[in-house]
């Protein structure tokens, strides 16, 4: 195999252009073999320049890892370059290092790209992207032209059979397939700088007296790269006049399921586990592969055998020779896996795509690697709370009982409040407050986001308390957002905070006079209060403020409650129900008032279901809470008066909506309560029953089915005794009322 020479001066350097496919097994090893048979004095790879000296740390990391390039104080604007361990780059910089030749990247500086990406964003419009629609089929896929110039319809099936299953990858072949394909294609003006950019790089290391240099790149800019460059006072005046901003550079762990993100050099693959298999099992991978898949399957209780394995190996091997295929590749293998290993389980097929296909891997990096105080911190907490970060979904269960626990949860807050999603917060399958369920995943991009927070403190604590003080003391949160707060940073434990905010809650809730937002916020309050009995956590004047909220709600509610139209009423009704349960909450606390909480909210609701100008809806609902709180003893003369035929149809449908809200066991223990609602349905006309059936129907749909069952079964049996009654008749003592009756009638006779 040879490379491309690069002609310059006369029995001068030479320049060797290795056109790779970014993410490719076949050309990483091609690669390898070839920079050790061409032993270059410097190595020069697609990528931002200002990543130079983070060339050394490679070694030490583990793969899939990626360099992050962005701009301080600017969160949206950031770039991601990933390496897999078969990624041609990364082996490139293996070998350098391990040679110990000097490695550079050679595109476009991040200074530029990012203020770039900026400006594109800012400009573009109807007329941009008609342009880029002209050139964008062979721009963004050069591999999709030369597949379908073949007759293969799969871009990825034509590069696995023409490279990847090669065992080498013809350089000379691929950069004339790419000058062919380029071939009166003119660069738009960001991939025109770019390789401009490059060109001169290269004139830069050449001038530097290197007398062998190596250019690792994508296969789709060697044509820029070889041959005669242009005058290098072309490529400056392309170069003249770019925005820049500041960058700074890292790297960070990625991971498999991630590494098909279009981001740095615009490169993805949909098979990041199938193309690791490649690069790690060149001899027989396609026996290997089906044996793990076996294994795997095992793993899961499935019966999986060696001659499952041999037979799905057989056939994946005869359809690569139906296909013509070289050998047998992803498609052949997961046909043959789902044939035989699966017996046609999709299930089976779609565990054996996340495992083995796509992979769990993340990568690590070392210590050594530039990091902010933040991201130092959150490792040192990792390290101690014994929290491995995982690709995948991991589960945890949390008793708040134990201090590591506890603990743990503490950071899992703060960095929730931090805008680091690594943890979301589940339902709790124990009951009580003393357990927590988290799901936790780390993904690439809280790196990015432990940098954006890196101003508010040195520490995941710091900066969390921090962060609350920020949105405390913006005047844009909303009271609900700010009781949210509260709660989050009982929850963090966070009390260096607590003042702060609990100071701005007070001086909102004090000012704000929307009832609907009070009831909205008390929820949250009330569930901090409960925190500092729970977390041993301490919110001084917490409970002076949850007081004076209910106190406003029940002092607003009877105004809030007039004129509302449907929707209103419903919204309305959520805020009840939540404030209901709230006060139930903090009932179980304790506030130490000669009033109690409970008491002071079913008096107001009392005194606001008497009235006769409330939305059914409501009235309905209020009645429900004072009957199940044992403070009414005339519920049914109330719904008997709801359903009379003196009340509109639609009002009345909706008063039993609000009362039977949250289920409708009620009416299958309570006989009186079943035969009213039963009696005002029958008694509605035809037309009546019409309009009121969505209401209905939207009532008793949401009863579980047992519930619905049991009512329906109640309504049967009253009906049954109804008849049963009506045939049990004294027909002596009916005679003289017949015989008068058919008098009456004329019919004396009958």
């Amino acid at each position: 195999m040879s490379a491309l020479p690069v002609p310059g001066v006369a029995g001068g350097p030479i320049v060797s252009v290795l056109g790779v496919r970014h993410h490719g097994p076949g050309s990483a090893r091609a690669v390898r073999q070839e920079l050790e048979r061409l032993r270059p004095d410097a190595i020069l790879i697609e990528g931002p320049p200002e990543a130079d000296p983070l060339v050394t740390l490679a070694p030490e990391l583990e793969p899939p890892v990626a360099l992050l390039a962005h701009v301080p104080g600017a969160p949206a604007r950031a770039a991601f370059w990933p390496f897999a361990a078969f990624s041609p780059e990364w082996q490139a910089i293996l070998y350098g290092t391990a040679a110990g030749v000097p490695v550079r990247f050679c595109d476009l500086p991040a200074a530029h790209s990012l203020a770039e990406s900026e400006d594109r964003d800012e400009k573009r419009g109807e007329t941009e992207d008609e342009d880029r629609d002209e050139t964008s089929g062979l721009r963004a896929d050069p591999i999709g032209s030369l597949a379908a110039a073949a007759g293969y319809d799969d871009p990825e099936r034509w590069w696995e059979d023409v490279v990847e299953h090669r065992g080498d990858t013809p350089f000379e072949v691929i950069a004339e397939a790419m000058a062919a394909v380029r071939e009166g294609y003119e660069p738009d003006e960001r991939e025109a700088r770019r390789e401009a950019y490059m060109r001169k790089t290269l004139r830069a290391a050449l001038k530097e007296g290197y007398g062998r240099i190596a250019v690792i790149c994508g296969a789709w800019h060697v044509p820029a790269l070889t041959g005669p460059l242009p005058p290098a006072a072309k490529d400056n005046a392309i170069l003249r006049g770019l925005p820049k901003v500041k960058a700074e550079l890292t790297w960070v762990p990625w991971t498999y399921g991630r590494l098909a993100s279009w981001s740095g050099y615009g490169a993805g693959i949909t098979s990041p586990g199938w193309y690791h298999h490649l690069f790690g099992a060149p001899d027989r991978p396609v026996e290997r592969w089906l044996a793990e898949a076996a294994a795997v399957l095992r793993d899961e209780g499935l019966a999986v055998s060696s001659a499952h394995v041999i037979e799905s190996v057989r056939l994946a091997h005869t359809l690569a020779t139906l296909r013509g295929r070289p050998l047998a590749g992803l498609g052949e293998v997961t046909e043959a896996a789902r044939a035989v290993l699966c017996e046609g389980d999709d299930l089976a097929v779609e565990l054996i795509q996340r495992r083995m296909v796509v992979g769990d891997r993340l990568g690590q990096v070392t210590d050594g690697t530039p990091m902010v105080p933040l991201q130092r911190d959150l490792r040192d907490q990792q390290r101690r709370l014994r929290l491995r970060p995982e690709a995948l979904d991991r589960e945890i269960d949390l008793d708040l009982r134990k201090p590591l626990d506890l603990d743990r949860s503490h950071l899992l807050h703060r960095l929730g409040l931090l805008g680091v999603g690594w943890g979301a917060l589940g339902e709790s399958r124990g009951k009580g407050t003393f357990r927590e369920t988290w799901t936790l995943r780390w993904r690439p991009e809280h790196d990015l986001a432990l940098i954006e927070q890196a101003a508010l403190g040195t520490t995941v604590a710091g900066a969390a308390a921090q962060r609350a003080r920020d949105l405390a003391a913006t005047d844009r949160t909303a009271l609900a957002e700010l009781t949210s707060l509260v709660e989050q940073c009982l929850l963090a434990d966070l009390p260096q905070a607590l003042p702060e905010v609990l100071a701005a809650l007070s001086a909102r809730a004090a000012l704000d006079t929307d009832v609907t937002h009070l009831m909205a916020a008390l929820p949250a309050m009330v569930r901090a209060h409960r925190y500092g009995d729970v977390r041993g956590t301490s919110a001084e004047g917490l409970a002076v403020i949850v007081r004076s909220m209910l106190e406003r709600i029940c002092v607003g509610l009877p105004v809030a409650v007039t004129g509302l139209d449907d929707d209103a009423a419903a919204g309305l009704l959520k805020h009840v129900d939540a404030v209901h349960a709230a006060v139930a909450l903090l009932e179980t606390a304790g506030t130490g008032e000669e009033v109690s909480p409970r008491s002071r909210w079913l008096v107001t609701l009392g005194g606001v279901s008497d009235r006769q100008d409330l939305h059914g809806l409501i009235e309905g609902r209020l009645i429900r809470i004072l009957l199940d709180a044992g403070e009414l003893d005339d519920a049914g003369d109330r719904m008997a008066r709801a359903m009379s035929r003196g009340q509109v149809p639609a009002r009345a449908a909706a008063w039993v909506e609000g009362f039977l809200a949250g289920g409708g066991l009620l009416l299958v223990h309570d006989p009186r309560l079943l035969s009213l609602v039963d009696g005002w349905l029958t008694g509605l006309s035809g037309e009546q029953f019409t309009d009121v059936l969505p209401l209905l129907r939207r009532t008793f749909g949401g009863f579980a089915a047992p519930e619905r069952r049991a009512i329906g079964e109640r309504v049967r049996s009253a009906g049954s005794g109804a008849r049963e009654e009506r045939q049990d008749v004294d027909e002596r003592r009916a005679a003289a009322a017949v015989a008068t009756v058919l008098a009456i009638l004329g019919k004396e006779d009958r």
